[in-house]
């Protein structure tokens, strides 16, 4: 009876622990580095607008949903705005969420900041530590639980790191999201952390692990394809130990490498890998780009404009805001967001953008992959690719912003101007004097330290000669900043522009290179892919499955709205392959389905109109499929998944499986014998799995009959 009674318990107190627990939260308004300058020199980086919203609204609206009872909201540069922005919002009104700011012009750093509330003592329990620049929408109720009972086992156990398997095109030294690429050695047992390293150029193409360390902690895996999503749980004492070392500044560069090399306060740290769940951080300008495709193509749901901002959707990821005024002859293209009165003129194209609120956008204008915030004015016949316009600029007519431009605030372009790539401009001439310490967002606090004229300046209402121009444009507003040599050589790391084909190319041939991994006498390292056996890595492997499929949907959709060529395609896919560690097989199937439901999903209203879908689809892309195909058993795989396409996602397809597997044929995808092998494999099946051979039995026996000839 007792025993009984214990195990009840045991299974109460567990029920108890995985139900959400309200605790606070410290959220970082400044995130003390200088990458979005020169904007935040005139606007808090948790203001600046990601899809129409600011960037603070997403991390708040996550911290509510996840149960969290308190934010301090920590202000330093630009306090004043902030401060301003949240009294003026509706989330300090919100019932079981308070929100409370937390002010100071003195600090530098996450290590001053954390140091300041420690002092202040308001937090006395385990808080989430994270910065207003995250999008999430992760549940917190199994990480919080395992901090906890580690807690309870352990006290040296302060923080619970979350990280996230990197998307594919991550695990190579450029990242999707613009940051170095990150090492991590992780007890595959415990999730205990024990090696931290994100300066890639540190390595040099190696890495050192001491084979004691190894022997001493045998199940270590070392990691280069996780993803760091800057959400700690976090104990009080780390407030603490940041008091008591005041060489503490950034939370990994110092804070995490330190508890890990010190081998006397025996402090532990720990992960927490989520996998279907959305979380990222608004790092440079690239991840900026990166994120914003997320959200408006859903992977952040709910955080999406149609829930956070109340807009109209429509097919092919198009959100609308109301009183917007466009021209009949205007044409808007998939994943476009326009704001709330914006206006659009006469046969102007409109794709992979979002507009602001209030922009005023003229005829014959072409927009592609731009970030246009508020009251911006473009005017007739301008041309903008991949550019970031921040409010109240100015485009006058005929002008060009190339891929990377980046306009400051009320920045205006003169008449036919050509804007080069990577170029920023602002009404803020740039500081003589950088600032020496990259911790440092914004020194100012408000004022302009050390800004003084460069030699980029305006003069007349015309830019200075460094444009790259014919002609100057008449009536320019804004000061040229210039990049140093090693900035200029790889500008395009951290840029809203699409990567380079030569660097595409460079980076997907550096992902078939395997990680020279340099170990004393050469002990056995276990491989971050590795399962153990058991129905846990057979669902692993299914979940890798689907995810590499939306991975290759997600990549084929945007070669397809941004006419992306098949080489530069065949190399992200094979990226993905690598990453996923999937055959050729796997990426035939996962193009294969994209190709069909994008041909389902456009419109049609007869299934004669879905088969002349699949057919240009086909057309165009089946040549995609060619390399993934090396041979009969490959091509049979398309069929079996055609199959299963049928049956479960387009059970629209059903009825005309014959015919578009003769078009399979016809376009020379799969070939006579494929299919052969393919009704034969089916003899000796179920009558439930021979529904589509009986259908295509005409076709079959006409194969037969032809290869009998030929014979």
């Amino acid at each position: 009876m007792v025993a009984k009674k214990d195990a009840k318990q045991e299974v109460a107190v567990t029920a108890e622990d995985l139900a959400p627990v309200p605790i606070k939260a410290i959220l970082l308004a400044d995130s003390f580095t200088t990458k979005f300058r020169p904007i935040t020199l005139e606007c808090p980086k948790v203001l600046l607008p990601l899809v129409n919203t600011p960037m603070i609204d997403y991390t708040l609206a996550w911290l509510e949903s996840a149960d969290i009872e308190e934010v301090f909201v920590f202000c330093c540069s630009h306090s004043k705005q902030i401060i301003s922005y949240l009294n003026s919002s509706n989330w300090l009104n919100q019932p079981h969420f308070s929100v409370k700011t937390i002010e100071s012009h003195n600090c530098i750093s996450a290590g001053d900041a954390l140091r300041l509330i420690y002092e202040r003592n308001v937090i006395t329990g385990d808080f989430i530590l994270v910065s207003g620049d995250t999008v999430s929408n992760m549940s917190l109720t199994q990480a919080l639980h395992e901090h906890k009972e580690r807690r309870r086992k352990d006290n040296f156990a302060v923080m619970t790191m979350v990280v996230k398997q990197s998307k594919p095109s991550q695990v190579t030294r450029q990242t999707r999201l613009g940051t170095d690429e990150l090492f991590m050695a992780i007890d595959s047992t415990t999730k205990q952390l024990y090696y931290y390293e994100d300066k890639a150029d540190e390595f040099k193409g190696s890495l050192t692990l001491d084979k004691s360390f190894l022997a001493e902690n045998p199940s270590i895996c070392l990691h280069n394809d996780v993803q760091d999503c800057y959400i700690d749980i976090c104990s009080p004492e780390v407030l603490s130990l940041f008091t008591d070392n005041f060489d503490y500044q950034h939370l990994r560069r110092h804070f995490v490498k330190g508890l890990l090399l010190d081998d006397i306060m025996g402090y532990k740290i720990f992960t927490h890998e989520i996998r279907s769940d959305y979380a990222a951080r608004v790092d440079n300008f690239r991840s900026y780009d990166s994120i914003s495709k997320d959200i408006i193509q859903r992977w952040t749901y709910p955080l999406v404009p149609d829930v956070l901002l109340s807009m109209s959707t429509e097919r092919n990821g198009i959100y609308r805001a109301s009183e917007v005024s466009q021209s009949r002859s205007a044409e808007i293209g998939p994943f476009t967001c326009i704001g709330k009165g914006s206006s659009v003129g006469d046969n102007t194209i409109i794709s992979n953008s979002i507009i602001g609120d209030g922009c005023k956008i003229g005829s014959d204008v072409s927009i592609d992959g731009c970030y246009i915030w508020r009251n911006v004015t473009i005017e007739d016949g301008c041309k903008l690719k991949h550019s970031i316009l921040c409010d109240g600029v100015v485009v006058k007519s005929g002008a060009v912003l190339e891929p990377g431009a980046v306009l400051s605030y009320n920045v205006v372009v003169g008449k036919d101007l050509v804007v080069p790539c990577y170029s920023i401009v602002s009404l803020l001439p740039q500081p003589v004097k950088q600032d020496s310490d990259e911790e440092l967002e914004y020194a100012d606090n408000d004022n302009n330290n050390s800004i003084i004229p460069t030699i980029n300046t305006v003069e007349n209402g015309d830019l200075s000669n460094n444009w790259v121009s014919s002609e100057i444009g008449e009536g320019s507003r804004g000061f040229v900043w210039s990049v140093s040599e090693v900035d200029h050589e790889e500008e395009w790391r951290h840029s809203v522009a699409p990567i380079p084909a030569s660097k595409i190319i460079e980076l997907t041939q550096a992902a078939y290179e395997d990680l020279e991994t340099v170990l004393q006498d050469d002990p056995l390292l276990p491989l971050p892919d590795e399962k153990e056996s058991g129905s846990e890595s057979d669902d692993d492997g299914r979940d890798e499955s689907v995810y590499f499929e939306k991975e290759v949907e997600a990549t084929f959709l945007r070669a397809v709205h941004e006419n992306i060529k098949e080489d530069h395609i065949i190399l992200e896919v094979n990226s993905l392959r690598l990453s996923y560690n999937m055959a050729l097989e796997n990426c035939a199937s996962a193009l294969f389905y994209s190709m069909m439901k994008l041909a389902l999903d456009t419109p049609h209203s007869s299934a004669a109109e879905l088969v002349k879908n699949t057919n240009n689809i086909v057309t165009r892309w089946g040549k995609l499929l060619k390399p993934y195909l090396q041979g009969i058993d490959d091509e049979i795989e398309v069929i079996m998944k055609f199959e299963e396409i049928c049956m479960e996602s387009g059970k629209e397809y059903a009825p005309l499986f014959v015919r578009i597997l003769q078009l399979l044929y016809d376009s020379d995808i799969i070939q006579e014998e494929a299919v052969l092998n393919w009704a034969k494999e089916k003899e000796d099946a179920d009558e439930s799995d021979k529904v589509f051979v009986k259908q295509s039995e005409k076709f079959i026996q006409w194969l037969n009959e032809a290869s009998e000839e030929e014979d």
